[in-house]
């Protein structure tokens, strides 16, 4: 513990990892996850990447995937545009174990991925990540750099991302969705095929009947940490889906399909099993398709390709860019919220 000269009360750490620190004055002190490795030709799966600007003015940028092209191939490809993880703290696309994952990915699912580099908390507190997304979502669907507008298939467009990048994707699919009626933006939404959230991140104000209590509580306090402003606190609808005020966005969820995957081990997954639930309560006309991994746990699948469940997973993702729809292992448990926000669902 520390004391602040300007106020004379305590710093102290409201959260912490293996990869860093954040503190109640609002700084973070990074100890991981920052490593970066350069883009380029993979020989491993044959995918080539480069880095783009997407924005000069406001520093957003991206990494382009493209795997192995025939020189006779006329066929485009699906876009997938995805966010990485990180907490909304640490992370790029350029982080040795996510961009390893997006070649794989592009390599299995025969995709243009473009991978978004958005601003960091809580330096650029949310909601400068969900600001980031936008104009990135928009820019990979208007073609506009020559890998997606040779290759890409402009009208079938993936938005996805795993743990913090997973609550981007759906944010961003339901600004898309809201944006059908924006005469600047008028198609878009019925461009976007599919959702993917790989072990999503949301919060609550309220426990569900499943959380880890000593997960919840420091989950708390890193929300309101990297998104001071959000309203309702922790039932804002971009942290708390599920929240009252959260479910009529629900219904404006672009895509056809959603594919939502949790793991058994991970603290996030009663939260990634009940918006399952809500999304389909919500009278969103799509389909959603939910995968839990056993016996692993948050985002195992980014630093361990290989292995049986990684590639159990990957399967599921790629047979859902390609259109082939599974079972999920198992329906997801009853999950509760204590007293007030959140409704009690079962599954359907």
């Amino acid at each position: 513990m520390a004391m602040d000269s300007s106020s004379g009360s305590a710093v102290v750490v409201v959260f912490e990892c293996d990869c860093f620190r954040l503190y109640s004055d609002g700084h973070v002190e990074r100890t991981g996850g920052m490593d970066t490795v350069p883009a380029g030709f993979d020989a491993a799966t044959g995918v080539t990447s480069k880095d783009v600007v997407i924005d000069a003015a406001t520093g957003l940028a991206a990494r382009l995937y493209l795997p192995a092209i025939q020189t006779a191939a006329t066929t485009k490809l699906p876009v997938l545009v995805i966010f990485h993880g990180g907490y909304f703290v640490v992370g790029s696309p350029g982080n040795h174990n996510f961009h390893g994952y997006v070649n794989s990915l592009v390599a299995s699912a025969r995709v243009v991925a473009v991978s978004v580099d958005y601003r960091l908390a809580p330096e650029h507190p949310l909601p400068a990540a969900y600001d980031d997304a936008w104009p990135a979502l928009t820019w990979a669907a208007s073609g506009a750099e020559p890998w997606l507008a040779d290759h890409g298939d402009l009208g079938r467009v993936f938005v996805a991302g795993a743990s913090a990048g997973a609550n981007v994707a759906h944010n961003t699919a339901v600004a898309a969705g809201a944006s059908a009626t924006h005469a600047a933006t008028p198609a878009l939404a019925a461009r976007i095929e599919g959702v993917i959230l790989l072990h999503p991140s949301f919060c609550g104000e309220w426990r569900l009947e499943d959380e880890v209590e000593e997960f919840w509580q420091a989950n708390k306090k890193r929300w309101a940490v990297i998104f001071p402003g959000a309203t309702d606190g922790l039932d804002d609808p971009r942290i708390n889906p599920m929240a009252a005020a959260g479910e009529p966005g629900l219904t404006k969820l672009a895509g056809k399909r959603l594919f939502v995957s949790t793991a058994s081990k991970d603290p996030r997954a009663p939260r990634g099993r009940a918006y399952c639930e809500a999304v389909r309560a919500s009278g969103w006309p799509g389909k959603v398709e939910w995968f839990e991994t056993e016996g692993e746990g948050h985002c195992f699948f980014v630093s361990d390709h290989a292995s049986r469940e990684s590639v159990a997973l990957m399967d599921r993702v790629v047979a859902f860019v390609a259109g082939h729809s599974g079972q999920a292992q198992r329906k997801p448990t009853k999950t509760v919220a204590p007293d007030k926000s959140e409704h009690t669902r079962r599954p359907n």
